[in-house]
């Protein structure tokens, strides 16, 4: 039956993408929006702690502590709220790029298209306690079974010594099938290590009815699923990785003339520009939406932007 549903979710959503999302807050917007705006108090609790919340302003969120008897460690004010977590560190995308080395992460948001998107996917978003977010920084996942919760009533826990956090056995599986997407979209080095303990909690935490639904969402907004999820690709080791999500650099003078690339495709009712190579919704524009430019600079010039989906 759960086959059946895998198949189904993946024939319904071939349709074309219904958003473009370009930057980590228009990510956090659209999933208050599209994928978690009816979570708060009857869906899964904040990621690693399963805490109820209300949603407070644009995208954030004002935490209930005692809905799952989670105890302040330290910093009462993020405690409180909800945050977006990479469930991929931000640092794990970018520290071996070589924006991150000229300038760390804002400057990769500047001048590195793919990290960008990396940044913003929303697959690898989740809302987290704000408290457990800063803690878990940028440290790996591990099992720590002489370790205590420093949360109170969470299940989940930080060793700070060795830099590792090991999520409650709720998400394990959902981590996982993280991993492998966002390390097989962008072709990221996983340890041997790190895919021996994501290959055991995949196999021992099964896909939930709550991690179908999200990545069914998700996909409506960026127009493709987790592969891991749905069940078209599974993870070995050595596994060989797409690289689907990685776009091609390349270099621009101000007064140059600009390349003529041909056949792009505008969509006059989301003002989003499709290229004939390298944007995978290029064929899915509506023949009487399609407005056809010669250069993006035309594009551009137009009022149209660049689909985030392009490699």
């Amino acid at each position: 039956m759960r086959n059946l549903l895998f198949i189904f979710l993946a024939f319904t959503l071939t349709s074309p993408a219904l958003a473009d999302i370009n930057s980590f807050r228009e990510a956090k917007l659209k999933l208050k929006q599209d994928v978690y705006f009816d979570q708060t108090t009857k869906g899964e609790g904040t990621f690693y702690c399963g805490c109820d919340w209300r949603w407070v302003g644009k995208s954030g969120g004002r935490v209930d502590l005692q809905s799952c008897g989670y105890q302040v460690r330290a910093q009462d004010n993020r405690a409180k709220r909800t945050e977006y977590e990479h469930v991929l560190p931000a640092w794990a995308l970018g520290h071996q790029r070589q924006c991150w080395q000229n300038g760390g992460r804002k400057n990769c948001v500047k001048t590195d298209s793919t990290f960008r998107e990396m940044e913003a996917n929303p697959h690898n978003l989740v809302i987290a306690i704000g408290e457990f977010n800063a803690d878990r920084s940028n440290y790996s996942f591990g099992e720590l079974p002489g370790i205590t919760s420093s949360y109170g009533q969470c299940e989940a826990k930080i060793d700070f010594k060795q830099r590792t956090v090991e999520p409650r056995n709720k998400v394990k599986g959902q981590v996982a099938r993280i991993y492998f997407y966002m390390h097989d979209r962008y072709n990221l080095n996983m340890s041997r290590q790190q895919q021996q303990l994501m290959m055991a909690w995949n196999n021992k935490y099964p896909v939930t009815e709550w991690e179908v639904k999200r990545d069914n969402r998700i996909a409506k907004l960026v127009g493709h699923n987790n592969p891991f999820v749905i069940g078209e690709k599974s993870w070995t080791l050595g596994h060989k990785s797409s690289g689907e999500g990685i776009k091609t650099v390349t270099t621009s003078h101000q007064n140059q003339s600009p390349k003529i690339i041909g056949n792009i495709r505008g969509n006059k009712n989301s003002k989003i520009y499709h290229l004939s190579v390298g944007c995978p919704s290029y064929n899915r524009v509506s023949p009487g939406n399609v407005v056809k430019f010669s250069t993006e600079l035309e594009a551009k010039k137009a009022g149209y932007r660049k689909a985030g989906n392009c490699r």
